[in-house]
């Protein structure tokens, strides 16, 4: 009776602890289920030039995304600078403000990450392509699959299996960030190269035969990052799992051509951002013109998993915009212009139709030295020995560039038309003169002198590399004065 009593008694205590492992796992399944899953596409020196956005690239997969989401048109990076761009995705934070606002620049300790979030709610978390922001980040991500440009120049090339390696019991977050359309550039050869004689040249890039030739190569890569944005999807959807994920492409900055990428004009800073999410309660396919900043992205990711944004984050949600497109959440938008490669600093404001720039560095010229074999770059430096540079090039080489400049960009797209001047703009230049300086004390914005800003890499007469490693040892940036990392106000919004 005593054996019967124990085997009855252990009959119970494995039902009961079969039941509760039961109850358990289930328990694990559903809050893993209720995700959702995030997939965020990152491209590399990438403008609007997407098809969907009416631009000179055949881009169906990324077109096929916004036709089921939103469209934004009027995104822009914090920085047309690759690091501080990235480093502000992952921060939800100015550039001044993370900690990190020039090129190569690591995010110092302290600083909030947002994806280790999402690592703390059960998230798994990897990291893929592109990095560029440094070892503190490292921690909130799982894995990291990082090979370097030379292995791999697509930077997409452990996307898909991530997708497949991730542990099929929690959801997950891929920061997938490629090396298209970085230069320099790779044949492609799935597809027949883009015609030279077809492509739509932007302002401060020379229409000759090797600049419309480099640009071409561009588009190639542009096309490529689109191929890889649909081998994502393809494969989401082989999972089973594209219903349940939401997918954000973007870019860090804009095409890496002459007064475009590092510049503050709008082919350097306005970006593609693209928001699909099937299960998101979206008004799909639609386009919103809402100004959207890549400070933007953590706080929305944030907010569509039900977390709570914290204060450092100086961004805003943009989940409402993509329920109800015609919403505009934001007045003001803004942007900085920092080392990269070497010294320049400006700064950016828009509102509504117009745009305003402060340039801190008007006697330092634009032009950007580590560039200058390039195809376009090179090209310039032709023509300007030739003398025959029209306006919108020669100043790149100015040192007594306009400290101010005002644009009305739906009238004056390329900015070739600079207001400042003009009378009748007078109340508007000082309206925007005056956010700017609202926005610049508020976040803790210091300019320092130019004889303290990080130094130029390069010889500006022979363009001669002056140090080894990617930065100098001292410099004094942005922000730092004014100890602009322990500063959250996100400044003025209208």
């Amino acid at each position: 009776s005593v054996l019967i009593w124990n085997l009855e008694n252990n009959f119970m205590f494995l039902s009961t602890l079969s039941l509760l492992m039961l109850c358990f796992c289930v328990t694990f399944s559903a809050s893993a289920e209720q995700g959702p899953n995030v997939v965020l596409i990152i491209g590399d020196d990438i403008s609007p030039d997407f098809s969907v956005y009416g631009g000179p690239v055949q881009t169906p997969n990324i077109d096929a995304l916004a036709a089921n989401g939103v469209l934004f048109d009027n995104a822009y990076a914090t920085a047309s600078s690759c690091s501080p761009s990235r480093s502000s995705m992952i921060t939800g934070r100015y550039p001044h403000n993370h900690g990190a606002p020039e090129l190569h620049m690591p995010l110092p300790a302290g600083q909030l990450v947002f994806p280790q979030r999402l690592k703390d709610a059960g998230y798994y978390n990897v990291a893929a392509g592109k990095w560029h922001m440094g070892d503190v980040p490292r921690v909130a991500f799982d894995h990291i699959y990082d090979p370097g440009y030379r292995v791999d120049p697509t930077g997409a090339a452990d996307w898909l299996s991530s997708l497949q390696a991730r542990p099929k019991n929690k959801p997950f977050f891929m920061w997938f960030a490629a090396y298209d359309a970085h230069r320099p550039w790779e044949p492609d050869a799935e597809e027949t190269p883009h015609n030279a004689d077809r492509v739509v040249v932007p302002a401060g890039v020379p229409n000759t035969p090797k600049a419309r030739q480099d640009l071409a190569r561009y588009y190639d890569e542009v096309r490529r990052f689109d191929r890889h944005v649909g081998g994502v999807v393809k494969e989401l959807k082989r999972q089973g799992i594209f219903e349940k994920t939401i997918i954000i492409v973007t870019s860090d900055n804009g095409r890496p051509f002459p007064r475009n990428k590092t510049s503050l004009y709008e082919n350097g800073m306005n970006i593609p951002f693209i928001f699909h999410w099937p299960n998101g309660q979206f008004k799909v396919g639609s386009t919103s013109s809402s100004l959207v900043s890549t400070i933007d992205i953590a706080p929305t990711i944030l907010a569509a998993l039900g977390m709570t944004i914290p204060p450092q984050v100086q961004g805003m949600s943009v989940l409402p915009i993509a329920r109800q497109p015609s919403l505009k959440t934001r007045q003001l938008l803004f942007g900085e212009r920092n080392w990269h490669t070497q010294r320049g600093v400006g700064r950016m404001v828009r509102q509504g139709d117009y745009v305003y720039f402060k340039d801190f560095t008007p006697a330092s010229y634009s032009f950007q030295m580590v560039n200058n074999t390039d195809p376009s770059y090179a090209e310039l430096l032709r023509l300007k020995g030739e003398g025959t540079l029209p306006p919108e090039q020669a100043e790149l080489f100015s040192t007594e560039r306009a400290v101010e400049m005002l644009f009305n960009i739906v009238d004056d797209p390329q900015q070739l038309n600079n207001l400042a001047n003009n009378i009748e703009h007078n109340q508007r230049l000082e309206r925007l003169r005056g956010k700017l300086v609202l926005w610049q004390q508020k976040t803790g914005d210091s300019i320092p002198a130019l004889e303290q800003l990080t130094v130029d890499r390069h010889d500006r007469k022979t363009f001669e590399r002056l140090y080894k490693g990617t930065r100098p040892p001292t410099g004094v940036v942005p922000g730092q004065a004014a100890g602009a990392t322990k500063i959250n106000d996100p400044g003025p919004l209208k």
